[in-house]
């Protein structure tokens, strides 16, 4: 059984992805940072149809915890084969100068701080240079990198621009160590991170500048997710995938 590693994993469209990715015959490591409640209903509802899951407590800006994370979802489940970098968070709605340094510091620690230290921590295990068995890593960006976001969220707009070049440089220097690394783009998406925001209304609001005239669904999004960590992306590397209904 391969496992399949989801920062942010009990809620949205990490939640999603875990349901998905056992569904796909994947053993599914379900972090999450405070909400232990949402991450074990995702893991009970994978075992009770006869999956194999478990939920690890951990916040990924911090080194250590990192670590911890990724030995005990290696010593429960198996080896790592697929990691996928959702957590992220966007601090409140507004001007950007009025964002506190407090909020700015913590976007870019779990955004950007956060998928560069599990996504090192993955190519340690990983990387056929060192005796791994080779994998894949999904990054989570956003279309807000595309569009800056103004009025809304820049730092959280930058931090996902961030979030893409790394996703491309790295892709390129691990390719020939058996990891193939990418990237999803999701545009509005119907989760609870636009309610965390200050704006629960934000995808019924946008529907309309959307080509497809809706916001996305978590499932989605994990669609994509699950196709980029299968062999039949087995040539895709460094690839940025919108997922934004054509906006």
């Amino acid at each position: 059984m391969t496992t399949m590693l989801i920062t942010g994993g009990g809620q949205g469209i990490g939640a999603a992805t875990a349901l998905l990715a056992a569904r796909q015959g994947y053993a599914v490591c379900v972090n999450y940072v405070h909400n232990s409640t949402q991450a074990e209903q995702v893991v009970a509802t994978i075992r009770k149809n006869g999956g194999q899951a478990l939920a690890v407590q951990a916040d990924i800006s911090n080194e250590e915890a990192v670590q911890r994370l990724f030995d005990t979802a290696i010593r429960e489940l198996g080896p790592l084969t697929v990691l996928v970098n959702n957590a992220g968070i966007t601090g409140k709605l507004g001007r950007f100068s009025e964002v506190e340094t407090q909020s700015l510091r913590r976007v870019l620690e779990i955004n950007v701080l956060g998928t560069m230290l599990c996504s090192r921590e993955a190519i340690r295990h990983m990387s056929t240079i060192s005796g791994g068995l080779g994998g894949t890593i999904i990054n989570l960006s956003s279309r807000a990198a595309q569009v800056g976001s103004p009025h809304e969220y820049i730092h959280y707009a930058a931090s996902k621009a961030a979030v893409e070049t790394f996703t491309i440089g790295l892709s390129k220097e691990v390719a020939n160590e058996g990891i193939r690394i990418n990237c999803v783009s999701p545009g509005i998406i119907e989760t609870d991170i636009h309610a965390k925001a200050g704006d629960p209304e934000r995808p019924q609001r946008y529907a309309s500048q959307i080509p497809m005239q809706r916001a996305g669904r978590p499932n989605e999004v994990a669609a994509a997710i699950l196709w980029l960590a299968s062999d039949e992306a087995s040539y895709c590397n460094g690839s940025i995938l919108a997922v934004s209904g054509g906006r």
